[in-house]
């Protein structure tokens, strides 16, 4: 039914390579890209399947990456490689007329700032190719713009308050590690929070605003504040939003390491010169932490992940809260990656889906909460990521 080529492979791309293979009906053709192509085959080898190709290529080389592309001829590129290179990926995907779909947004190499400004200024230039592009399809952004869509379409009226919460109880048994690519990890929660709150963008110091919040099947755990993509497309695209906010669990460990990296400068992205060599303190961190693919063995507990809305519905107020909770030893049974992983790479798996069965597939730059939310929401609960509601419940917020 459906060519596609990933870029990628650490974590999230070992996931979703997994899922691909066991669906085979949609995805006929599977090709998986990386820097290294060593890594590729890695993955190949642990799925079993030699039919699965794979190649080297530099993402953030256009010339590379249409060399690939004109060669392949994917109909669909996966992009799970690193924010830095969206940018790149999409002017070769125009330039090769290939379909796109991404699971996190565009962010500059050189600075902590993460928005959808630059690839929806791509949205013209999609629409006259006749291609399309998906953004943000993994679960944060992704499933919980799906929900937000899911519940806006058969329950509410208005939502008029958006909270998305997500709370990793697992426990890896490591002193400090990141539950995926630490460079990116650490840029994102270091930076300050932002939240939406009648019509206007509030800033917060880095993780000053916090409170105890209970999960299914969990219970209380502190959740901090931060500034989180999905927020800028949702208000955008449901007007009636009031406030929206993000809200993300961290045990006293994981603060108490994380302001002493800040602390001693090794949470910095600017290159400093260590013996005639200029080095980046952060992309340095980050070769010495655990590799986030290789925690997945011995992690116990679980992840949830969900929407609580508060909004009207025929006049009166309603609250709606849906999540996912996913086991970390089930993910790592299935695909030897943990939870976290196991939840960027289904959803990005079933967005390609979608636009393979023609049901996401209209020229232009979307984000996932503009198609229809109910196919999508299905095959979750087919492969892997069931999802659980509660109605009228405390929210908490």
């Amino acid at each position: 039914m459906g060519k596609v080529l990933m870029i990628g492979a650490g974590g999230v791309a070992t996931v979703a390579a997994f899922k691909i293979a066991q669906n085979a009906d949609v995805f006929t053709e599977f090709m998986i890209a990386s820097r290294r192509k060593e890594k590729c085959d890695q993955i190949v080898k642990a799925i079993g399947n030699p039919n699965i190709k794979t190649a080297q290529v530099d993402a953030d080389d256009v010339e590379q990456l249409k060399e690939l592309f004109n060669s392949y001829k994917p109909e669909l590129v996966i992009n799970l490689a690193l924010p830095y290179q969206d940018l790149t990926i999409m002017e070769a995907c125009l330039a090769c007329g290939v379909n796109y779909l991404d699971t996190a947004n565009y962010e500059p190499k050189d600075e902590a700032h993460f928005e959808y400004s630059w690839q929806w200024a791509y949205k013209k230039r999609f629409e006259d190719a006749g291609l399309t592009a998906i953004l943000g399809c993994g679960f944060d952004p992704g499933v919980s713009g799906i929900f937000t869509a899911y519940a806006a379409k058969h329950y509410f009226d208005e939502i008029h308050y958006l909270d998305i919460v997500d709370c990793n109880a697992g426990n890896h048994h490591k002193a400090f590690a990141t539950n995926f690519n630490p460079e990116i990890n650490i840029r994102e929660i270091t930076q300050k929070g932002l939240y939406y709150k009648d019509g206007q963008w509030i800033e917060t110091e880095p993780l000053e605003i916090h409170q105890p919040l209970t999960y299914p099947n969990i219970g209380p755990r502190e959740s901090y504040l931060l500034h989180h993509e999905e927020l800028e497309s949702l208000v955008k695209n449901y007007p009636t939003i009031k406030q929206a906010r993000f809200w993300m669990t961290f045990g006293e460990q994981y603060i108490n390491h994380l302001r002493v990296i800040e602390n001693i400068g090794m949470a910095s992205i600017v290159p400093i010169d260590y013996n005639g060599q200029q080095i980046v303190p952060l992309q340095f961190l980050k070769a010495v932490l655990p590799n986030p693919q290789d925690l997945g063995e011995n992690y116990e507990g679980e992840t949830s992940i969900g929407c609580r809305i508060r909004g009207i519905k025929d006049g009166k107020e309603l609250t709606y809260y849906v999540y996912n909770n996913c086991k970390h030893q089930d993910a790592y049974n299935e695909t030897g990656m943990q939870g976290v992983s196991y939840t960027t790479g289904v959803p990005a798996m079933i967005g390609a889906m979608m636009f393979f069965k023609g049901l996401w597939k209209r020229p232009g730059v979307w984000n996932v909460e503009e198609f229809d939310p109910d196919p999508f929401m299905e095959e979750l609960n087919k492969q892997g990521l069931p999802w659980h509601e509660v109605f009228n419940g405390d929210l908490e917020l």
